[in-house]
């Protein structure tokens, strides 16, 4: 036979375990104080009935005793306990042996058909036990109530020790599954939301990431492009100085435009980062090596200025990075431009576009345009002195990039060392694919480099 519900809800919450199938140690002592009181109960009612019926008293104190006794079994075995009740009816022993046990019948997990069939066993043999006993006085008394009385005040009895126990039983029954539903539900909810809690922590790690990847393809494309182009032209500098003075100026008025122009970027970087709680962004690539390097630009910009004056109406203002939309950031109309600091640096590029020009979506355009300024700056520092060539294509839905540059031109790649990363072709991809576009590169069969990318319209 199966435990009781109590057992199983009393273990559940984690209390000291008692021995042997008690959940507390405090249900053991309860039962046994119960049995020791039914035993006591039924030796002397034993008793009492061995000497009605001509028996020895000791013979029902025998009998008496371990049926008292056997309430301390009711939470392992209910059933056994009510039939025991049961059986012992007769004797007009057991009353608080029956009460108890049909209490615990009631509460347990037993089926209730079970529990309605021993109930009802219960209730007749106490019923005709209480119509025998009251038969037996009033005839002793001489008093004669009728047969209706009779029946009537023995119904009472019966369901007076039968019914209360039995319902206060499923009563209890159904509260404690109720609350072990609402436990399970609630842990489960607990389980829920931790599951949540994690996946939310996840998601914020994920972002964070993503947006410090961002950050730095965005300080990656600003800076190698910018002091790239500074390099070659202080090399140009440095070779024409004395020979030509007036290419020496307008190549000193590039390199400090170059470098305000990437401050200024970076400025506008570092004060998105410092909006950011405090302490975030202190590692490697985070705003102090950002301010490192932009101290850095504004003196290298100072310097050159300071060193030669940019003659008015020059063309230094030219170099810009080009059109810009409303929020700042660069767009497609800015090529021309960028393409003419390629030129001014000495490489020979061409600017190819197809198709009807129109605007596509912010990212789309700056996204486009640091690919070409990142495949350009590629070229300055793997192949100095090579031709390139930029295609643009305007198409339905889509726009389409590419990038070619042929080999290296004779003794061009002696020119200034211009230090990589190697993260150039990984942050193009990254952004391409981030709009869901397509980007291929590698070699060409002439020795060169190309780069492709084809980037859907987002509007």
């Amino acid at each position: 036979m199966t435990t009781t519900g109590a057992i199983a809800e009393e273990g559940a919450r984690g209390a000291p375990m008692g021995p042997w199938w008690w959940a507390r140690r405090r249900g053991l002592v309860l039962d046994v104080v119960l049995a020791l009181a039914s035993a006591l109960e039924c030796v002397l009612e034993g008793i009492s009935f061995a000497h009605d019926v001509g028996m020895p008293a000791v013979l029902g104190g025998l009998i008496g005793a371990p049926a008292g006794a056997s309430l301390v079994l009711r939470r392992r075995w209910p059933v056994a306990v009510v039939l025991v009740s049961i059986a012992t009816t007769p004797a007009e022993m057991g009353f608080l042996l029956g009460i108890v046990g049909l209490y615990t019948l009631a509460a347990s997990e037993v089926p209730r058909r079970i529990i309605v069939v021993l109930a009802g066993a219960s209730l007749a043999g106490t019923l005709v036990v209480a119509i025998a006993r009251f038969h037996q006085d009033t005839a002793e008394d001489g008093y004669h109530p009728g047969l209706w009385a009779m029946i009537t005040f023995s119904v009472v009895m019966a369901l007076g020790l039968t019914a209360p126990p039995v319902l206060l039983g499923l009563y209890v029954g159904a509260r404690r599954r109720l609350v072990e539903s609402l436990r399970e539900r609630a842990d489960g909810l607990e389980r829920e939301l931790s599951l949540l809690a994690d996946r939310a922590e996840e998601r914020a790690v994920w972002a964070r990431n993503e947006e410090r990847t961002r950050i730095a393809r965005e300080m990656h494309d600003v800076v190698a492009h910018r002091v790239s182009l500074m390099v070659v032209h202080a090399a140009a500098l440095q070779a024409v100085a004395l020979k030509d003075p007036e290419k020496a100026s307008r190549n000193a008025g590039l390199v400090g435009d170059m470098g305000r122009q990437a401050l200024t970027e970076l400025r506008e970087m570092l004060g998105v980062l410092r909006t950011a709680p405090e302490g975030a962004g202190r590692g490697a690539g985070g705003p102090a090596s950002s301010a490192v390097q932009s101290e850095r630009l504004a003196a290298v910009a100072v310097a050159a200025s300071a060193r030669v004056r940019v003659p008015s109406g020059g063309d230094g203002a030219e170099h810009g990075d080009g059109a810009e939309h409303g929020d700042g950031g660069p767009c497609l109309e800015g090529l021309e431009d960028l393409v003419g600091q390629s030129r001014a640096a000495g490489m020979a590029v061409e600017l190819s576009v197809s198709g009807d020009g129109r605007s596509y979506a912010p990212d789309v355009e700056q996204t486009a345009y640091r690919v070409v300024q990142e495949a350009l700056t590629n070229v300055h520092k793997h192949a100095p002195g090579a031709k390139a060539l930029v295609r643009l294509a305007h198409r339905g839905a889509e726009v389409a990039l590419q990038v070619e540059n042929g080999p290296s031109a004779g003794d061009a790649g002696a020119g200034p060392g211009l230090p990589s990363g190697g993260n150039g072709l990984v942050g193009m991809r990254e952004r391409v694919g981030a709009l869901g576009g397509v980007f291929v590169c590698g070699p060409t069969d002439a020795g060169g480099f190309r780069v492709s990318a084809v980037i859907p319209d987002r509007r």
